[in-house]
């Protein structure tokens, strides 16, 4: 398998039927007896049934093997979001997130085909590469069963009792006091196997340093993860799964030294702060369980869901340090919990028509507590007391999203095929809104190596019902935190059109090429920001949008090589403010209200590339070496006044990696490894603290020297 892997997709999947089954038809299957030995094949042609039941007929697709997710940096230890930079037309930001094709966020993350809600995590991520035994981000026009997150989807299939059994013990860490030991078991009894997976995160770099200094100040982070997955076959045609995972994070926020409080304020007599002692604290909880049931019935395979999501964020502020620099010091609390069923279902009704439907409904609700610590103020905004007074925020709603999608693969020539379908959703939470949407892709084959698609998607994105919390402005008037602006109109649901085209060429065995390009328009499109203190993003609207660009793609895996490149272009613009308006500076909303600016995640050029080579590939000695780098452009920041005006200055960083295989007459065999990240320690600027929804400033992570073991048994 490559490393990594574009495919755009230029021949409809034929969906699993009988034929790949144990016997020749479903009634057999039904009949034939399931031994140990047989466990094995039909769980692979479930699994190759329930890719089938929802293809990305049309779409571009990334794709991870186990093999790169064990190359990369870190390997099984790396976050998601490192792993996704790998990828054309993925962005780096600050806060571990990540950017598709102009998005801010908008990534709906699957895992065996369950789409799971979104949650609050900020800095953690509550998925882990440790779990997955491959991975898929899709973009594109997706076809009609992709709903609500369609900036990507990150398909992850997950590792099982029978693809990685036994146990494997690993301790990892490094420099920045890192420390990070993990364990995976996998086993079967009779037709039912297990895997769980777990590890334990501490070190000193939790969250971007807000200044260029190798070592943060106060950013400890202890994390807690865990993920657990068991199946029972109950016939041929039948499989039960149910799995569920969990996270804890604890997060110091970084200070930044050398600064102090602008805002003249004085509490009880004390008007100086020592930036570097500030005392934030950011603590953040998400579990989640799915249960499934996939049924083949003739020649027709259908899976249904239940599923459920709980997430927790709360902000702890320094009581003085906050007020001084802010005028506010508030504590902030949020919580969600979401549930729901999934049904998807694939028919092949003959040689030339497959027809795919199902449906997703979800009920949520969110809550929101805020104690603000404040200052009062005379009309003319001068303060009248240091004694601090309190300001209480709480409320708290429930609401439901729901859609339903009907499509057709139509493979009207063997080298021509074109997917067509409709998709209904609606949400009742903060907004009321509902959409009909037409989705449409054409793939062609005109040679044996060379693939074109072509493809159209309405879009509909409700707004992230746990990031939107009607705030009461009015509650803050006659205090240092009263808004400028104090208008707050709900969140909407973002409309979007979505075109995309592109053409993937085998130029030789082994090594092929790919061009895409894309192009969005949008009304009410989605953006979020951090307003105050609190590490917490809220969602906004602007009212008009485009987004366009294009992603290059080259591919080279043969015999110990292995070897990528991707390089993107995009271009991300909004104009018109026109939700949770007393967020923004009045001059800001004013320019936007008139002009387009760049969306403040847009970022011009990225690119990443890689190679790695084995040696003694197929032995027990196998050393696989491998380089990694990532180019960015640099985000957006502020510039002679205009709102997004500027971009930061673009930077490169070179990873590298060895691991080694050992045999040391231990178990089921050793390994090791040992990761360089940022090999030339460069110093380099994500953020600035400038541009509309940002913060503060973050730096990105500077050299670190990681090694660990793992032994298996």
């Amino acid at each position: 398998m490559s490393l990594r892997k574009l495919i755009l997709l230029a021949t409809a999947l034929t969906p699993v039927g009988p034929a790949l089954c144990a016997g020749a038809s479903g009634a057999s299957n039904a009949e034939a007896p399931i031994t140990l030995d047989s466990i094995d094949v039909i769980s692979q042609e479930l699994d190759a049934a329930r890719l089938q039941i929802q293809p990305s007929l049309g779409a571009s697709s990334y794709f991870f093997s186990q093999q790169a997710l064990q190359t990369i940096p870190q390997g099984a230890n790396a976050p998601l979001n490192q792993v996704l930079l790998q990828a054309p037309g993925v962005a780096q930001d600050s806060f571990g997130q990540v950017h598709v094709r102009g998005d801010h966020a908008n990534v709906q993350f699957r895992i065996n085909g369950v789409q799971l809600p979104e949650g609050l995590s900020v800095f953690g991520q509550a998925l882990e590469t440790r779990f997955a035994r491959n991975m898929t981000l899709i973009t594109g026009a997706l076809p009609a069963q992709y709903g609500f997150q369609t900036a990507g989807v990150l398909d992850i299939q997950t590792k099982t009792g029978l693809t990685n059994p036994g146990v494997a013990l690993s301790g990892y860490g490094g420099t920045f006091g890192w420390a990070q030991p993990s364990l995976e078991y996998g086993g079967r009894y009779n037709n039912v196997d297990w895997y769980v997976a777990g590890d334990f995160l501490r070190n000193e770099r939790g969250v971007e340093n807000p200044d260029a200094s190798f070592n943060a100040l106060h950013d400890r982070t202890e994390q807690w993860h865990g993920f657990a997955i068991m199946n029972a076959i109950l016939d041929p045609d039948t499989r039960v799964s149910v799995f569920g995972g969990a996270f804890n994070g604890n997060f110091q926020i970084p200070n930044n030294p050398g600064q102090t409080p602008q805002l003249g304020l004085s509490v009880n007599g004390v008007s100086t702060f020592n930036s570097s002692i500030l005392n934030e604290t950011q603590i953040e909880n998400t579990q989640f369980g799915v249960l499934s049931l996939q049924k083949r019935i003739g020649d027709a395979d259908v899976q249904i869901s239940g599923f459920v999501r709980n997430s927790n964020l709360s902000f702890t502020p320094d009581p003085l340090g906050d007020l001084l620099f802010n005028g506010v010091a508030q504590y902030a609390a949020r919580s969600n919990l979401a549930g729901g069923v999934q049904t998807d279902a694939a028919w092949r009704v003959n040689d030339s028509h497959t027809l795919r439907g199902g449906f997703l409904g979800q009920l949520e609700h969110t809550s929101f507590n805020t104690f603000s610590n404040v200052l009062p103020v005379d009309a003319d905004g001068a303060q009248t007391s240091e004694q601090p007074i309190g300001v209480v925020d709480n409320g708290g709603r429930t609401g439901g999203l729901y859609g339903v999608y009907l499509q057709d693969e139509w493979r009207i020539l063997p080298s021509f095929t074109l997917n067509y379908g409709l998709r209904f959703d609606g949400v009742n939470e903060y907004a009321n809104q509902t959409q009909l949407s037409p989705r449409v892709n054409a793939v062609w084959k005109p040679t044996d190596s060379t693939t074109i698609h072509a493809g159209y998607s309405r879009y509909f994105t409700p707004p992230p019902f746990e990031l939107v919390s009607p705030t009461s402005v009015g509650l803050f008037a006659g205090t240092t935190a009263a808004p400028a602006i104090l208008r707050d109109d709900n969140v909407r649901s973002e409309r979007s059109h979505y075109f995309d085209i592109g053409i993937q060429q085998t130029v030789a065995p082994g090594f092929s090429v790919g061009l895409d390009a894309y192009y969005k328009r949008a009304t009410n499109l989605i953006d979020e920001g951090q307003f105050g203190a609190p590490i917490i993003l809220s969602a906004f609207n602007y009212r008009w949008a485009r987004v366009q660009g294009v992603e290059f793609t080259a591919n080279y895996d043969v015999d110990a090589w292995s070897i990528y490149a991707n390089a993107a272009y995009s271009r991300a613009v909004g104009k018109a403010i026109d939700s949770a308006q007393f967020n923004f500076d009045p001059d800001d909303l004013a320019y936007i209200q008139q002009n387009s600016i760049h969306l403040d995640h847009d970022q011009t050029w990225t690119a990443s590339a890689g190679a790695a080579y084995t040696f003694n590939r197929g032995t027990k000695y196998a050393t696989r070496v491998a380089f990694d780098l990532i180019v960015q452009s640099g985000l957006r920041s502020d510039a002679n006044d205009v709102p997004n005006g500027g971009s930061l200055p673009e930077y490169a960083v070179v990873n590298a990696s060895v691991v080694q295989k050992l045999d040391l007459g231990l178990g089921a065999g050793t390994e090791a490894r040992l990761d360089v990240l940022n090999l030339a320690d460069a110093s380099y600027q994500i953020r600035n603290g400038t541009g509309v929804g940002v913060g503060a400033p973050q730096f990105g992570l500077r050299r670190t020297i990681l090694a660990g073991i793992t032994q298996r048994f």
